[in-house]
Protein backbone atom coordinates (compact mmCIF):
# COMPACT_ATOMS: atom_id res chain seq x y z
CA UNK A 1 0.00 0.00 0.00
CA UNK A 2 1.28 3.34 -1.02
CA UNK A 3 2.87 5.20 2.36
CA UNK A 4 2.72 8.68 1.03
CA UNK A 5 -1.40 9.41 -0.07
CA UNK A 6 -3.07 12.65 -1.11
CA UNK A 7 -4.83 12.31 2.52
CA UNK A 8 -1.46 12.00 4.48
CA UNK A 9 -0.50 15.50 2.17
CA UNK A 10 -3.79 17.28 2.98
CA UNK A 11 -3.57 16.41 7.03
CA UNK A 12 -0.20 17.21 6.76
CA UNK A 13 -0.70 20.72 5.43
CA UNK A 14 -3.17 21.29 8.03
CA UNK A 15 -1.24 20.68 10.92
CA UNK A 16 1.73 22.92 9.26
CA UNK A 17 -0.75 25.38 9.15
CA UNK A 18 -2.00 25.13 12.75
CA UNK A 19 1.64 25.11 14.14
CA UNK A 20 2.04 28.16 12.04
CA UNK A 21 -1.01 29.94 13.67
CA UNK A 22 0.42 28.75 17.33
CA UNK A 23 3.37 30.54 16.27
CA UNK A 24 2.60 33.33 15.06
CA UNK A 25 0.65 33.92 18.14
CA UNK A 26 3.70 35.21 19.85
CA UNK A 27 4.09 38.42 17.24
CA UNK A 28 0.16 39.42 18.72
CA UNK A 29 2.31 40.41 21.86
CA UNK A 30 4.66 42.20 20.51
CA UNK A 31 2.17 43.99 18.36
CA UNK A 32 0.07 45.47 21.42
CA UNK A 33 3.17 46.33 23.09
CA UNK A 34 4.56 48.08 20.05
CA UNK A 35 1.15 50.30 19.46
CA UNK A 36 0.39 50.51 23.28
CA UNK A 37 -2.59 48.76 22.94
CA UNK A 38 -1.82 45.32 24.98
CA UNK A 39 -5.40 44.40 26.14
CA UNK A 40 -6.82 44.74 22.30
CA UNK A 41 -3.70 42.89 21.57
CA UNK A 42 -4.44 40.09 24.07
CA UNK A 43 -8.52 40.04 22.74
CA UNK A 44 -6.62 39.52 19.35
CA UNK A 45 -4.06 36.56 20.74
CA UNK A 46 -6.73 34.61 22.34
CA UNK A 47 -8.92 34.67 19.48
CA UNK A 48 -5.82 32.88 17.26
CA UNK A 49 -5.16 30.44 19.99
CA UNK A 50 -8.72 29.57 20.05
CA UNK A 51 -9.16 29.11 16.67
CA UNK A 52 -5.73 27.09 16.61
CA UNK A 53 -6.78 25.26 20.14
CA UNK A 54 -9.98 24.19 17.57
CA UNK A 55 -8.50 23.53 14.70
CA UNK A 56 -5.70 20.94 16.88
CA UNK A 57 -9.38 18.88 18.09
CA UNK A 58 -9.98 18.69 14.28
CA UNK A 59 -6.42 16.60 14.31
CA UNK A 60 -7.61 13.30 16.07
CA UNK A 61 -10.23 12.15 13.76
CA UNK A 62 -7.90 13.32 10.43
CA UNK A 63 -4.81 11.24 11.88
CA UNK A 64 -7.10 8.78 13.39
CA UNK A 65 -8.41 8.02 9.67
CA UNK A 66 -5.18 6.98 8.87
CA UNK A 67 -5.30 4.10 11.00
CA UNK A 68 -8.95 3.19 9.45
CA UNK A 69 -7.14 3.08 6.26
CA UNK A 70 -3.66 1.37 7.21
CA UNK A 71 -2.96 -2.23 5.85
CA UNK A 72 -3.21 -5.14 8.28
CA UNK A 73 0.55 -6.19 7.81
CA UNK A 74 3.37 -4.03 9.40
CA UNK A 75 0.18 -1.70 10.62
CA UNK A 76 2.52 -0.02 13.48
CA UNK A 77 5.34 0.28 11.24
CA UNK A 78 3.28 1.57 8.49
CA UNK A 79 1.16 3.86 10.79
CA UNK A 80 4.33 5.39 12.88
CA UNK A 81 5.73 6.57 9.34
CA UNK A 82 2.98 8.15 8.82
CA UNK A 83 2.56 9.96 11.86
CA UNK A 84 6.31 11.08 11.87
CA UNK A 85 6.00 12.85 8.76
CA UNK A 86 3.05 14.64 10.18
CA UNK A 87 5.52 15.38 13.08
CA UNK A 88 7.46 16.83 10.70
CA UNK A 89 5.21 19.34 9.18
CA UNK A 90 4.73 20.23 12.71
CA UNK A 91 8.16 21.42 12.45
CA UNK A 92 8.20 22.46 8.75
CA UNK A 93 4.98 24.88 9.63
CA UNK A 94 6.84 26.50 13.09
CA UNK A 95 9.50 27.39 10.95
CA UNK A 96 7.52 29.01 8.76
CA UNK A 97 5.72 30.72 11.39
CA UNK A 98 9.43 31.89 12.36
CA UNK A 99 10.05 33.04 9.37
CA UNK A 100 6.53 35.25 8.99
CA UNK A 101 7.14 36.68 12.37
CA UNK A 102 8.42 40.17 11.35
CA UNK A 103 5.86 40.45 8.55
CA UNK A 104 2.87 39.50 11.00
CA UNK A 105 4.21 42.02 13.72
CA UNK A 106 3.71 44.67 11.45
CA UNK A 107 0.31 43.35 10.11
CA UNK A 108 -0.53 42.85 13.79
CA UNK A 109 -0.27 46.19 14.62
CA UNK A 110 -2.15 47.47 12.03
CA UNK A 111 -4.93 44.80 12.94
CA UNK A 112 -4.58 45.54 16.80
CA UNK A 113 -5.17 49.28 15.64
CA UNK A 114 -8.16 49.00 13.61
CA UNK A 115 -9.91 46.32 16.27
CA UNK A 116 -9.61 49.56 18.73
CA UNK A 117 -11.10 51.60 15.88
CA UNK A 118 -14.26 49.18 15.50
CA UNK A 119 -14.17 49.21 19.06
CA UNK A 120 -13.22 45.62 20.03
CA UNK A 121 -15.42 44.01 17.20
CA UNK A 122 -13.56 40.87 15.70
CA UNK A 123 -15.80 40.08 12.72
CA UNK A 124 -15.73 43.77 11.51
CA UNK A 125 -12.27 43.50 11.53
CA UNK A 126 -12.10 40.71 9.60
CA UNK A 127 -14.37 42.20 7.55
CA UNK A 128 -12.77 45.33 6.81
CA UNK A 129 -9.15 42.93 6.84
CA UNK A 130 -10.55 41.12 3.66
CA UNK A 131 -11.34 44.01 1.48
CA UNK A 132 -8.57 45.15 -1.08
CA UNK A 133 -7.44 48.09 -0.55
CA UNK A 134 -6.45 46.62 3.08
CA UNK A 135 -4.71 43.42 1.70
CA UNK A 136 -2.60 45.64 -0.87
CA UNK A 137 -1.87 47.50 1.96
CA UNK A 138 -1.00 43.93 4.15
CA UNK A 139 1.44 42.59 1.16
CA UNK A 140 3.62 46.10 1.42
CA UNK A 141 4.91 44.59 5.00
CA UNK A 142 5.65 40.96 3.61
CA UNK A 143 9.20 40.80 4.54
CA UNK A 144 11.84 37.83 5.20
CA UNK A 145 13.61 38.26 8.33
CA UNK A 146 16.82 39.71 8.24
CA UNK A 147 20.06 39.68 10.37
CA UNK A 148 19.54 43.73 11.53
CA UNK A 149 16.31 42.08 12.91
CA UNK A 150 18.08 39.78 15.70
CA UNK A 151 20.73 43.05 16.01
CA UNK A 152 21.24 43.66 19.73
CA UNK A 153 19.05 41.11 21.09
CA UNK A 154 20.25 39.89 24.82
CA UNK A 155 20.31 36.27 24.88
CA UNK A 156 21.53 36.04 28.32
CA UNK A 157 18.39 37.85 29.81
CA UNK A 158 15.83 35.17 29.03
CA UNK A 159 15.61 32.65 31.59
CA UNK A 160 16.83 29.13 30.51
CA UNK A 161 14.24 27.40 32.19
CA UNK A 162 11.40 28.62 31.04
CA UNK A 163 13.10 27.73 27.38
CA UNK A 164 12.88 24.06 28.68
CA UNK A 165 9.79 24.57 29.98
CA UNK A 166 8.29 25.75 26.84
CA UNK A 167 10.35 23.07 24.78
CA UNK A 168 9.01 20.12 26.79
CA UNK A 169 5.32 21.50 26.58
CA UNK A 170 5.30 22.32 22.93
CA UNK A 171 6.61 18.63 22.24
CA UNK A 172 4.11 16.92 24.81
CA UNK A 173 1.70 19.07 22.75
CA UNK A 174 2.62 18.45 19.31
CA UNK A 175 2.48 14.27 20.11
CA UNK A 176 0.23 14.36 22.40
CA UNK A 177 -2.94 13.04 20.06
CA UNK A 178 -0.34 11.04 17.61
CA UNK A 179 1.24 9.03 20.75
CA UNK A 180 -2.73 8.31 22.24
CA UNK A 181 -3.64 6.76 18.58
CA UNK A 182 -0.48 4.78 18.02
CA UNK A 183 -1.32 3.32 21.60
CA UNK A 184 -4.93 1.94 20.58
CA UNK A 185 -2.23 0.17 18.04
CA UNK A 186 0.20 -1.18 20.62
CA UNK A 187 -2.89 -2.12 22.93
CA UNK A 188 -6.13 -2.64 20.96
CA UNK A 189 -7.81 -4.20 23.28
CA UNK A 190 -8.13 -0.96 25.28
CA UNK A 191 -8.31 1.32 22.29
CA UNK A 192 -10.94 3.36 23.08
CA UNK A 193 -9.17 4.34 26.36
CA UNK A 194 -5.67 4.75 24.95
CA UNK A 195 -7.50 7.36 22.18
CA UNK A 196 -9.71 9.18 24.68
CA UNK A 197 -6.44 9.96 26.94
CA UNK A 198 -5.61 12.66 24.07
CA UNK A 199 -7.69 15.23 25.07
CA UNK A 200 -6.66 14.93 28.87
CA UNK A 201 -2.93 15.02 27.38
CA UNK A 202 -3.36 18.28 25.31
CA UNK A 203 -5.38 19.40 27.85
CA UNK A 204 -2.61 19.20 30.42
CA UNK A 205 -0.29 20.89 28.04
CA UNK A 206 -2.13 24.09 27.29
CA UNK A 207 -2.95 23.92 31.05
CA UNK A 208 0.91 24.57 31.69
CA UNK A 209 1.13 27.30 29.04
CA UNK A 210 -1.15 29.09 30.20
CA UNK A 211 0.07 28.40 33.89
CA UNK A 212 4.03 28.31 32.85
CA UNK A 213 4.68 30.84 29.80
CA UNK A 214 1.80 33.04 29.25
CA UNK A 215 2.02 34.80 32.15
CA UNK A 216 5.94 35.69 31.91
CA UNK A 217 5.65 36.66 28.45
CA UNK A 218 2.75 39.06 29.41
CA UNK A 219 4.63 40.78 32.76
CA UNK A 220 7.01 41.53 29.78
CA UNK A 221 4.52 42.91 28.02
CA UNK A 222 3.09 44.74 30.41
CA UNK A 223 6.73 46.02 31.33
CA UNK A 224 7.17 47.97 27.74
CA UNK A 225 3.76 49.49 28.17
CA UNK A 226 4.49 51.19 31.54
CA UNK A 227 7.80 52.05 30.49
CA UNK A 228 9.67 49.53 32.82
CA UNK A 229 10.94 47.57 30.19
CA UNK A 230 12.15 47.30 27.00
CA UNK A 231 10.87 46.23 24.04
CA UNK A 232 14.36 44.84 22.57
CA UNK A 233 14.25 42.88 25.64
CA UNK A 234 10.37 42.11 24.84
CA UNK A 235 11.52 40.76 21.33
CA UNK A 236 14.12 38.83 22.63
CA UNK A 237 11.86 36.60 24.73
CA UNK A 238 9.56 36.16 21.82
CA UNK A 239 12.13 35.04 19.69
CA UNK A 240 13.82 32.40 21.97
CA UNK A 241 10.19 31.31 22.91
CA UNK A 242 9.41 30.79 19.18
CA UNK A 243 13.07 28.80 18.42
CA UNK A 244 12.33 26.50 22.42
CA UNK A 245 8.99 25.96 20.44
CA UNK A 246 10.54 24.83 17.25
CA UNK A 247 12.76 22.75 19.29
CA UNK A 248 10.12 20.78 21.35
CA UNK A 249 8.46 19.77 17.66
CA UNK A 250 11.87 18.26 17.04
CA UNK A 251 11.75 16.82 20.21
CA UNK A 252 8.37 15.11 19.46
CA UNK A 253 9.94 12.45 17.06
CA UNK A 254 11.78 11.11 19.88
CA UNK A 255 9.20 11.00 22.67
CA UNK A 256 6.30 10.33 19.96
CA UNK A 257 6.93 6.27 20.85
CA UNK A 258 7.99 6.47 24.17
CA UNK A 259 4.65 8.39 24.98
CA UNK A 260 2.59 5.92 23.27
CA UNK A 261 4.19 3.11 25.21
CA UNK A 262 3.54 5.34 28.35
CA UNK A 263 -0.07 5.90 26.83
CA UNK A 264 -0.21 2.12 26.68
CA UNK A 265 1.09 1.34 30.03
CA UNK A 266 -1.37 3.86 31.59
CA UNK A 267 -4.37 2.03 30.35
CA UNK A 268 -3.24 -1.11 31.41
CA UNK A 269 -2.90 0.74 35.02
CA UNK A 270 -6.13 1.98 35.10
CA UNK A 271 -8.36 -1.30 33.61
Amino acid sequence: MELITGKLILIALFILIIHSIETLAYAVRLSGARVKLLASGLSLFNSMVIISRMANMMQQPLTGSLIDTAPTENTLEFVGTQYRIIIGSATFGTILGILLLPTFVAIFSRAIISLSEERGSIPALIKKGFTFEYMKRGLKHIHLPRFTYLRDIHWKNIPKKLLMINMLISAIYTVGVLSALYAGLIVPERKTTAVMSSGLINGVATILLTIFIDPKISILADDVINEKGSYLHLKSASIMMVLSRLLGTILAQLFFIPGAEYIAWFTKFIA
